[in-house]
């Protein structure tokens, strides 16, 4: 802002400015440093004697301490100097992805299933080796059955399929008993195993196979009763080649089947071999072309016929 000392007001200001900054500068200098003088003179005049002892308070940002004399106050100012702060230097790094891009965590693994091992199993206190047959017919009559092994006692008893068996003792490693036909009614396997009947000793089941019986392969078509009952002779039919067979009690067919009954409504037959009895019932058999069930009965002239 110019100022125009050509106006008396101005000059005045200006002056009177002047007059004032001098004076506050003489009362700062005597403040702060005082005149040589007056210090002199006021030194001298005093007393010697010992000074009391001043009880000084510490110089704290809150609670500052006069100086008592000018040159105390240079003293006391002394102890302000410019501070001289430095910071720590720090830079961030710069970020290495992308800022927009939130945090998706991973999915956690899947572990497989824990599979516990099952604990082995204690070996049985007695030993079933082998029994003989293993191998049966079905529908056959009773039969013996001997197993062998090992640590059997004399309360030790033959089970077949959790059927418990009259046992014959033999020795600790064999034993034996007689097997119904009721249990190798039909074909199947069948358990085999030793045990005492309190089942505190035991053994590992064995298998025993039994398979159905061979059948005759024929079929019963017809049966001849002669006037004189010498014998009913019965017609069977070969199911392979279709041929007519005349058969009487006794006779064997294919070496094994023989003729235990004939009747007009079945015949029956015995397995020579297995003791297996087969019973056949009457039937008209196969009627195809060729066979002799198809040829025509030749007509019988009767006596009252005329010629």
């Amino acid at each position: 802002m110019a100022i125009d000392l050509n106006k008396p007001g101005e000059k005045k200001k200006v002056i009177w400015a002047s007059v004032l900054g001098l004076v506050a500068i003489i009362f700062l200098w005597w403040t702060f440093i005082g005149f040589g003088s007056s210090s002199t003179s006021r030194t001298a005049s005093r007393p010697a004697s010992t000074p009391a002892p001043q009880r000084s308070t510490p110089a704290t940002p809150g609670n500052q301490r006069v100086a008592d004399t000018p040159s105390q106050a240079v003293l006391d100012l002394a102890r302000y100097h410019e501070i001289n702060y430095q910071p720590a230097s720090y830079s961030a790094p710069e970020a290495k992805r992308n800022i927009f891009a939130y945090y998706v965590p991973p999915k956690p693994p899947v572990l497989p299933p824990k599979v516990e091992t099952p604990s082995p199993t204690p070996p049985p206190p007695l030993l079933l080796a082998s029994i003989s047959p293993s191998n049966a017919y079905a529908r056959a009559g009773d039969f013996p059955l001997e197993v062998t092994g090992d640590k059997f006692t004399r309360e030790t008893r033959i089970f077949v399929d959790g059927r418990e068996l009259p046992t014959t003792y033999t020795s600790p490693q064999q034993l034996s008993a007689m097997v119904p036909a009721a249990v190798i009614a039909n074909p199947g396997a069948r358990q085999v195993m030793v045990s005492t009947p309190d089942k505190q000793l035991y053994s590992a089941p064995l298998t025993l196979s039994v398979a159905a019986p061979p059948l005759p392969n024929y079929s019963y078509v017809g049966i001849i009763s002669p006037e004189i009952r010498v014998g009913d002779t019965a017609l069977v039919q070969d199911k392979s080649n279709k041929t007519i067979l005349s058969v009487q009690r006794g006779d064997l067919l294919s070496g094994r089947f023989r003729v235990t009954s004939i009747s007009d409504k079945e015949l029956v037959l015995m397995d020579a071999n297995l003791k297996i009895k087969h019973t056949l019932a009457m039937t008209e058999g196969d009627k195809s072309a060729g066979s002799p069930l198809s040829r025509p009965t030749p007509r019988v002239d009767a006596e009252d016929d005329e010629p």
